[in-house]
Order: structure tokens, then sequence, then C-alpha cells
């Protein structure tokens, strides 16, 4: 397929229904909707779809693919079926388009991934995709994290040659190679109170120790490294004359380098280990993690070929490191040869301007096809 027979109304009618769906991380009705349509597009291919069930509080997991019986995959492909708009946003907030631009919850993010990882795999020629073993997972809850499907998704990819994520291109155009990893903590602690006229010496200030882990791990900082931590949320006590009893902060860290990380968190625990007050409790929480993924040897080889492949098609192909996380953190991570950003190019993603550009949606669908093509030429079975 080259871009002239890229039928852009016919793909916008394709998308609408992706996007005119409550289908919020907590919305599990929704994004099983999302794995109805999907599963039917699958399905119509003659793929084998199966449903992955996770908790209750998020819908299912997807599994298509064109070879049911393979113990291993060439290519994973990644897309996730979540927002992060609540339930109500589509009655006041559905898709739109101008003439360069659509808008919508979830258009780039990631919604035209999806359908761009589908629309590819459809346009294979026969034979490409009899060479190739395919998977798509299409997961629940990439956007608190992966927190239920992220077990699932590793297991599969260490079943799998190269992944490669539908997320949107960054808005300059560019892939991603690398992202940082992220861990997110609450960290509660619980003193003792006392009125802080009478009998001070009575109380355990919750307050003192949190600002005790303030001060300490913000030395921590390395911008030159890119080990970030950021204290966003603090409160406790209740009245300026008593010690406070309880306070608590939301932690958020930042790193390209795992080690630094396993470091972070060895100083961590010595703080609940060796509080400065003696007597206060320390509760640590762990909401949310990613490891950083970065380029391995095979990624630098698959960037390569990504290169090639855009450069035959006249599209010049950048990369980023970008700051934020996706399911590319947990395969990278694993040591799989790993590239995000494939989908077409978007930006504004969780903010009400959301926008995917619409002259990117053909030719980023023709590349990933392509790569698809490309990528089966290397694969000896």
């Amino acid at each position: 397929m080259s871009d002239h027979t890229f039928n852009l109304e016919q793909y916008l009618e394709e998308l609408k229904p992706l996007i005119n769906l409550d289908c919020g991380t907590y919305t599990p009705a929704g994004v099983s909707k999302v794995a109805d349509i999907m599963s039917e597009k699958y399905q119509a291919l003659g793929w084998q779809v199966s449903r992955e069930l996770f908790d209750e509080k998020v819908g299912p997991g997807l599994l298509a693919t064109n070879k049911p019986d393979a113990q291993a995959y060439d290519i994973m492909l990644i897309g996730h079926m979540d927002t992060v708009f609540p339930e109500g946003t589509v009655a006041e907030w559905s898709m739109t388009t101008d003439g360069e631009k659509a808008y919508g919850p979830g258009v780039a993010d990631m919604k035209s991934g999806l359908l761009n990882i589908f629309r590819a795999i459809s346009e294979l020629p026969k034979d490409v995709a009899d060479r190739l073993n395919i998977c798509v997972c299409m997961n629940p809850d990439e956007e608190i994290g992966s927190i239920y499907s992220g077990e699932w998704l590793k297991r599969v990819a260490q079943k799998s040659r190269y992944v490669l994520v539908g997320e949107a291109a960054r808005a300059d155009g560019s892939l991603v190679k690398a992202r940082k990893g992220l861990a997110a903590y609450k960290v509660e602690f619980k003193g003792k109170a006392a009125h802080a006229g009478n009998e001070p010496e009575k109380g355990i200030s919750a307050i003192t120790e949190l600002a005790h882990w303030i001060t300490t791990l913000n030395k921590e900082n390395n911008f030159a490294t890119g080990t970030t931590l950021n204290f966003g949320v603090v409160s406790g006590g209740t009245a300026g004359n008593v010690v406070p009893d309880y306070a608590s902060t939301e932690l958020d860290i930042r790193f390209w380098n795992n080690d630094d990380y396993a470091l972070l968190e060895e100083k961590i625990n010595q703080l609940i280990a060796n509080p400065l007050l003696s007597g206060i409790e320390v509760q640590l929480t762990r909401e949310a993690y990613k490891p950083a993924f970065t380029p391995n040897e095979g990624s630098e080889q698959l960037m390569a070929l990504i290169e090639k492949t855009g450069q035959d098609m006249g599209l010049d192909i950048t990369w980023q490191a970008v700051g934020g996380g996706s399911d590319a953190n947990l395969t990278g991570a694993l040591g799989v040869p790993t590239i995000d950003g494939l989908g077409p190019i978007g930006g504004a993603m969780h903010s009400r301007d959301e926008f995917l550009v619409l002259d990117s949606i053909g030719p980023r669908l023709t590349l990933l096809r392509n790569v698809l093509i490309n990528l089966a030429e290397t694969i000896n079975h």
C-alpha cells in the first residue's frame, strides 16, 4: 500500500467508535468494549484472539495471533486500550477533526496506534504474514503503569524476538529509543501527638521525620545522570499547637540507570531502619514502577532497520529518549530489542487538547507495515 491509496475518511470512520467511548483505566466496561471491537477486527483476518483476565477493577487483555500453536514469536506488537479520562468525558468531548488534526480522548494515546497496528498487519502480503509468527498484545491498564498486565506482557515478550510498541510518535515525528524508569511511592509517618506548649517532650513529630527524608533524599538529585526525586505532595498535622502524629508524602523517582535506582532503594530502606526520631513508624507503599528502557545491541540493529525502511520511503527517521514511561520499559528492561513510538504523530496527551496529526497516519502506517516486511527478510526460521 502506498500513501496515495490511503483513505483518510474511511480510517477516521474506523477510529471514531474507539474514541467516542469512555474507556479510562478504571472504566472496565468501556475497555471491554474496545476489546470487543478489536477482537472482531482480528477475527475477521482469521487470527485467533484470546482474552486475559486480570483484576475486576480493570478490563481484559487481548492476545491476537496468526500462529496459535507457536511456542515463540518473531514480533510482538503492543498497544493499550485504556485512556486517562474519567467516565463522562465523551458526553462533553468527543472526536472532532479540522483540516490538520483529529481531537478527542485517547486519539493519539493510543487509539490511532491500536488501529495502525491492525491496519499494518491486515495489509501485509500473505507470504510475509505466513512467514512470521506475530502476536499483538492489547492491555487494559497502561495508564496506571500496567500494574495488572505487566507480568503477562513480560511473559509474552520473553518468548519474542522483537517488540514494537505502537504509542504515538513524538510531536516532531521522532520515534522513541529510550524511556526513563520511574517509581512512585506513598510514604506515611506515624508519630505521637502531644501538646506543643505543655508537654512537647512527650510527642514524636511525624512532620520532623518527613522533613528529614526530604532534606536527605533531595541530595540524591542528579540532573547530569537524570536520576531525580520529587516530593510532589506533602500533608500532615492537625493544629499549630499539637505535635503532629501523622504525615505523608508522595515521592516520584525517575532514572536512566536501573543500578542508580537500586542504590536509591537501599538509601530509602536505611532511612526506614534508622529513623531520626526514635519511636516513629514509617510505612512505604510503592504505587507504580517501571524499569528504565535503554537501547541494547539488538535494539540498535532494529533502529538501523527502521531508519533504512524510512529512507526507502523518503521518510526521515529521528529518535528521542523521553522521560515518560510506557510498556516499552517493561520489555526493553528484559533485554528484548524494543522500539516505541511507531504510531502516528500526536501530542498534548492526557489533556483536553490531545491531537493526532492527520497527514502522519498514512505514512506511519506504511512505515510500520514495511518494517514488518523488512524484519521478515532478516528472520530465518
